[in-house]
């Protein structure tokens, strides 16, 4: 399964749509209904329109006498190289029902594994949104307002108020811009740090942030174990498997590890050892040595979808973990943020009641 955070893909079609696909159609091979009713049925039923309009050409295909594996290989921006492989698999061995069983299964463990992830993550975007919100909104609105204010009096002003009127100042004057600006330099950022150039020196760099880098390298080892897993137990090729699963990582620093364990395998090696001698500081010591004691044991399989369920309990610690450092932190800056500017509002006024007083 693509290593993808989605909301659903731009294209209309989440993992949820691929999910109740894939399970619907299991259930209905598996009872008989032949394989292009099938898709036919869950095409009518389905509520994307985009989807409905890939099954249709799949549906087509399939008339035409294509393979089901050759008609979801010309979507592959849906059916990623995995899916296809083992549904190419089945079709050869005659279990297709088992093997879209098996993919839903999986699919499922994917879906739930990205809204672990999302959710970890929610709580200080959502933080970082609002108070993002309220600082421009302060800031374009309010404090241009106070300069003219504070400019009427002829008081000396305490440091945090004129920190603050400079602020002011180049917010009143420039505010549009610098707004504009920083949003214009996230979404060429943004491009930028997705181009092949920098991708890979930026999916090393975020690796090796505090806690995200964590959760992001256990999002991409429960992909990895599973991934590769599930296509050793479907009778897929070890070389073929590991250059697939390859493929479905989206972090750099992990899959080109992974393409250079296919190249040693190509030269006879074997995975545990590979990845113990490479010293690959993305794939901890526990993964090579269950890796290792698989291989000899001929259960490669089962002990990679351990480390699948491993890394996805791993994930679910550290959401927990992560939600818990977050929020005390979120909560100081913003205090201090608040308390700054309250202090810089307050202590001007407080001074010219006083004088008026006097």
């Amino acid at each position: 399964m693509a290593a993808q955070f989605e909301i659903p893909f731009f294209n209309g079609i989440s993992t949820r749509d691929r999910l109740f696909f894939t399970k619907h159609l299991a259930t209905m091979i598996k009872a008989g209904i032949p394989l292009a009713e099938g898709i036919a049925t869950i095409r009518d039923q389905t509520r994307s329109k985009t989807f409905h309009k890939v099954l249709s050409q799949i549906y087509d295909d399939l008339l035409n006498g294509q393979s089901f594996a050759d008609a979801l290989k010309k979507h592959k921006n849906i059916f990623d190289e995995l899916y296809t492989s083992l549904i190419e698999v089945s079709e050869e061995s005659g279990t297709l029902d088992t093997n879209l069983e098996f993919l839903a299964i999986q699919l499922s463990k994917d879906y739930n594994l990205q809204k672990k992830i999302q959710s970890a993550l929610l709580y200080p975007m959502v933080v970082f949104l609002a108070t993002s919100i309220m600082g421009g909104f302060i800031a374009i609105f309010i404090l241009p307002q106070l300069v003219s204010f504070f400019d009427a009096f002829e008081i000396e002003l305490p440091l945090t108020t004129q920190i603050l009127i400079f602020i002011a100042k180049v917010m009143k004057s420039y505010g549009v811009i610098i707004i504009g600006g920083l949003i214009a330099l996230f979404i060429i950022g943004s491009l930028i740090v997705k181009t092949k150039k920098v991708k890979p020196f930026w999916d090393a760099f975020i690796l090796k942030t505090p806690m995200i880098g964590s959760l992001i390298a256990y999002g991409q080892l429960a992909r990895f174990a599973r991934n590769l897993g599930i296509m050793i137990k479907s009778g897929v090729p070890v070389l073929t498997s590991i250059e697939t699963t390859a493929r479905t990582l989206n972090n750099l620093k992990f899959k080109n590890d992974l393409l250079e364990v296919a190249a040693t395998l190509k030269k006879g090696k074997e995975i545990g050892t590979t990845l113990e001698k490479q010293g690959f500081s993305e794939y901890p010591p526990l993964v090579s040595k269950m890796i290792s004691v698989g291989e000899k044991s001929g259960k490669l399989d089962e002990a990679l979808l351990y480390l699948g369920d491993f890394y996805e309990d791993e994930i679910d610690d550290l959401s927990k973990n992560l939600t818990t450092v977050l929020e005390p932190i979120l909560l100081v800056v913003i205090g201090l943020i608040v308390g700054f500017v309250a202090l810089a509002i307050i202590s001007p006024i407080y001074e010219l009641t006083g004088s008026i007083r006097k």
